[in-house]
């Protein structure tokens, strides 16, 4: 376990390049999951669980660890399996999502391996609306599932998507004018939250759910263009995502004269470990900490209305 630790905290430097290393475990049974490296802060054995009245079913305790309380989720019973029953043995998995610190519960964790994103592939369709999969991809034969973590998280505590009236009193954006822009993000979950967060802006909003199909689509709105930018001023987009992160999708778009004018807001779940170096270096022009529908929408205002 603790060469797996050394790795968490030393290899975050493929990001920015297309590439990800994969933590893996296991829940309740044979099936593998992964989680990004980049997400985890730490993990170890499963510590003493407090357990407290009026939690979500799907949280098995509060535990205390280094100074800091955090709720313990177990990952099993909120993707719709069996509870973990036994946690003597279990480990947790502490990880940075959306603003927040908590520890997964699974039943045993394995290795880290290093993947391309262009082998971390959408879930397969037909999965439907009550799939927990963000991505799949294949090691050594056997399929490693992806969870949607975000949607997971929403289930248990509803992320606001209302914007505060001191916000919406600083908007500047004029309605009329319906501006075109893109928002990319694997997590279904995800797309709906600054959907319903930018509706007050009387956006047209395009969706994608991968840095690929994003930039498919772009390639075909530029066709009978020689600015895309005039016709779609801005895109938000996620940077963990199969087949191309954000990153790369920046990157790309930067590179191609009639796509390069479109501004790039990265809005990450990465709030704790974000490298602005690398947002620097592939020619984004923001970036966000998911999940502050305020922080949101002014960041859409801003760059959408230059000349205020």
């Amino acid at each position: 376990m603790a060469s797996i630790l050394e790795s968490v905290n030393q290899r975050t430097q493929l990001v920015g390049q297309n590439r990800l290393e994969l933590l893996l475990f296991k829940l309740n049974g044979r099936q593998r999951f992964g989680i990004n490296v980049f997400k985890v802060k730490e993990v170890l054995q499963c510590p003493p669980l407090t357990k407290l009245p009026k939690l979500s079913s799907y949280i098995r305790g509060i535990a205390q660890i280094r100074g800091q309380t955090l709720s313990v989720i177990d990952l099993s019973a909120a993707t719709g399996g069996k509870p973990i029953l036994d946690v003597s043995d279990c480990f947790i998995i502490i990880s940075e999502y959306n603003r927040s610190v908590q520890g997964f519960l699974v039943k045993s964790v394995e290795r880290i391996i290093n993947t391309n994103w262009e082998d971390i592939m959408p879930p397969p369709n037909g999965t439907g609306k009550t799939s927990y999969l963000t991505a799949v991809t294949e090691i050594e034969g056997e399929l490693v599932e992806i969870l949607d973590v975000e949607k997971i998280l929403d289930e248990i505590s509803p992320v606001k998507t209302d914007l505060s009236e001191a916000a919406q009193e600083q908007l500047t954006i004029d309605k009329d004018k319906s501006y075109h822009i893109m928002v990319i993000d694997d997590s279904s979950v995800a797309r709906k939250q600054i959907i319903r967060s930018l509706e007050s802006l009387g956006l047209q909003i395009d969706t994608a759910k991968d840095g690929r199909e994003a930039l498919n689509m772009l390639l075909r709105f530029a066709e009978d263009q020689e600015n895309l930018a005039d016709e779609i001023p801005l895109i938000i987009s996620d940077i963990e995502m199969p087949e191309m992160d954000g990153y790369t999708l920046t990157s790309e778009i930067r590179a191609n004269p009639k796509l390069k004018d479109i501004k790039v807001v990265l809005h990450t779940s990465l709030s704790g470990v974000f490298n602005q170096a690398m947002v620097e270096k592939v020619g984004a022009d923001d970036f966000i900490a998911k999940f502050n529908p305020d922080e949101l929408a002014t960041k859409v205002n801003k760059h959408l209305c230059i000349d205020v």
